[in-house]
């Protein structure tokens, strides 16, 4: 599904000269930052909703100042005294999603959105922007957070939502931690939910780069509880209770799969270790959606559920583009063909050295035609990230194309590769 993501720097680029020292900046907990994002087409901007603190911190301890991709946001942490800066992420959300949309044009919306950092010993200022497709900054906001502040919320102490560990590779500060979160299942179907989470484990771990790096990653089974078993499909007039409001149709793409209650996803982890959050939903229906640093959202009973939580973690994990195109486009919005997108996996050419151009065989023409993908299995064959036209994509198939091919292709490998090393090393 879509994830539209801006720009790339030069991978593992240092935003400040030089390595922060965890320690002396951090303490061992988290703090989670509530966002509304909200306007339209033409206008957004970002407003703080609430602040809380966290009992533990599972992200990385190094490469605190360095982005492994720019994504179309980014947080920014900075030590109000010396105004250095001690810690930077990236992300997509749904809301940019959402204003290159027809609905954007005509109505404001808000989305939320939570972000986590670690929770800073002294006090910091805090820029959160957002970016267009062409890498121009949209909106941005500015604010400080004093540590001391008796109103960041303590959440996480209790009340913690029953969950099982599904992986254990070490500890959080050497492995990556994902939460899988249970999305339309009654209390009654908790071990329906624990062997569907089983499934999608052993599927992402069935997939290379995964599988040769299982042991840098945990994964813990996340039982929220729904009213209603199953998620909405407005298409048909459904309606459901569940535990994030996930529905299909989003922005009126049928097969999309989507939740806007972001703050609820983030108060059912509230005192379990994350990074990274792969939803399932008990449904039969097929579609998902992955957002790069937000979440996957996957059914979890359609026969292609292997490969859509693939594809989707694909997007919020390795902030893969979607390889597929549609012929009746020629000239998409969602990537400028005189700009090059960040995404790892797909290129307008406009900077291919900083794509996979290093791994093509000697000779390979640029473009690949179609006709010679088997003389050229990685080349730079056009159409990708849904433009016909002008956009390439590494391979003439891969995971991030279609659900049958078994396999990322190698520049998607690569991309993989680097986002494990990059939280794990």
């Amino acid at each position: 599904m879509k994830s539209h993501l801006i720009f790339v720097l030069c991978l593992f680029t240092a935003i400040a000269g030089h390595a922060q020292t965890f320690e002396h900046y951090f303490e061992n907990r988290t703090l989670r930052l509530d966002y509304l994002f909200s306007g339209d087409a033409a206008r957004q901007s970002i407003y703080l909703s609430e602040m809380s603190v966290l009992p533990s911190w599972a992200g990385r301890r190094h490469r605190l100042n360095q982005l492994p991709l720019t994504g179309n946001g980014q947080i920014t942490v900075r030590d109000v005294k010396s105004r250095q800066t001690l810690y930077v992420t990236s992300f997509s959300s749904l809301f940019q999603e959402w204003i290159a949309t027809d609905e954007a044009r005509t109505i404001h919306r808000g989305f939320e959105n939570s972000y986590l950092v670690p929770f800073p010993l002294h006090p910091v200022e805090i820029e959160v922007t957002l970016c267009n497709a062409r890498h121009e900054v949209t909106a941005r906001l500015t604010h400080t957070v004093d540590p001391k502040d008796i109103l960041i919320r303590r959440r996480g102490l209790s009340h913690i939502t029953p969950y099982r560990s599904l992986l254990h590779s070490g500890s959080t500060d050497k492995c990556i931690d994902i939460a899988i979160l249970a999305e339309g299942y009654k209390p009654a179907e908790a071990g329906v939910f624990y062997q569907d989470a089983e499934r999608a484990v052993a599927a992402l771990f069935s997939y290379s780069p995964f599988k040769e790096h299982r042991n840098r990653f945990n994964v813990v089974a996340v039982m929220s509880p729904s009213e209603d078993s199953n998620v909405s499909i407005p298409k048909e007039g459904v309606w459901r209770s569940t535990a994030f409001g996930s529905h299909f149709s989003t922005f009126y793409s049928d097969r999309y799969l989507t939740t806007q209650k972001v703050y609820a996803i983030h108060n059912a982890l509230a005192g379990i270790d994350y990074e990274h959050i792969i939803i399932l939903a008990n449904s039969s229906e097929y579609g998902g959606g992955g957002i790069y640093n937000a979440y996957t959202l996957s059914t979890a009973h359609h026969s292609t559920f292997k490969e859509v939580v693939v594809h989707e973690f694909g997007h919020a994990f390795g902030g893969l583009a979607d390889e597929y195109f549609y012929e009746n486009d020629f000239n998409s919005d969602t990537y400028p063909q005189d700009v090059e997108p960040w995404e790892p996996n797909i290129t307008t050419l406009v900077d291919f050295g900083s794509k996979w151009k290093d791994m093509l065989k000697q000779g390979t023409p640029i473009p690949t035609p179609v006709s010679e993908k088997r003389k050229y299995p990685l080349g730079v064959y056009e159409g990708g990230g849904y433009s016909f036209k002008g956009v390439y994509r590494p391979a003439d198939e891969c995971r991030m194309r279609n659900n049958t091919y078994p396999t990322f292709c190698p520049a998607c490998e690569r991309g993989i590769k680097r986002i494990i090393e990059f939280y794990s090393e």
